[in-house]
């Protein structure tokens, strides 16, 4: 690994959202940083700073990571994702997006940029999820204001859908 020195600037490419973006920023710059204040990519929150609360997960070569645990320069020349790159072209919401907004499974919307991500990744990772699979994979994730069962029910309707059938939605 390359030594840096105290003040050095570097110059980090990568595909952002599948857009080839590149800035220059300190090596040891967060990503979440460099995200946010490098490139303006403001979807990423920045919550806890310790990779607790997850609100800042985004993905890197289509895995969940956290940001704030992310140095800029380790995603030189990889593609990082965030929640920007969700919606389509003509920024139509994603169909979790929509499943989410569908369940009123945000409230104050601040870890939401996150859990979106975290399930995107997992969906991808995992078609047929149950609840109790949907539920230990948000545990990563602090969220406030919504108990989560609107989240569980908004990531089962999107499993279903994309699967072609009902959704499996949480006993109330």
């Amino acid at each position: 690994m390359k030594k840096h020195v105290k003040g050095e600037v570097v110059r980090i490419q990568l595909r952002l959202n599948g857009e080839e973006r590149s800035a220059r920023c300190e090596p040891r710059t967060l990503l979440s940083d460099f995200l946010r204040d490098g490139l303006g990519a403001t979807g990423t929150h920045v919550g806890c700073e310790h990779g607790v609360c997850g609100a800042c997960t985004v993905q890197i070569d289509g895995v969940a990571s956290r940001a704030c645990l992310t140095l800029a320069v380790q995603v030189d020349g990889r593609a990082v994702d965030t929640v920007e790159g969700l919606a389509d072209e003509q920024d139509r919401l994603s169909d979790l997006q929509e499943a989410f907004r569908r369940n009123h499974a945000l409230q104050c919307g601040f870890c939401t940029a996150g859990i979106l991500m975290s399930c995107d990744d997992y969906l991808r990772r995992k078609p047929d999820p149950s609840e109790a699979e949907v539920r230990d994979m948000l545990s990563g994730h602090l969220c406030r204001c919504t108990g989560y069962t609107n989240i569980v029910k908004a990531v089962l309707e999107t499993a279903a859908a994309r699967r072609g059938g009902p959704g499996k939605l949480p006993e109330q």
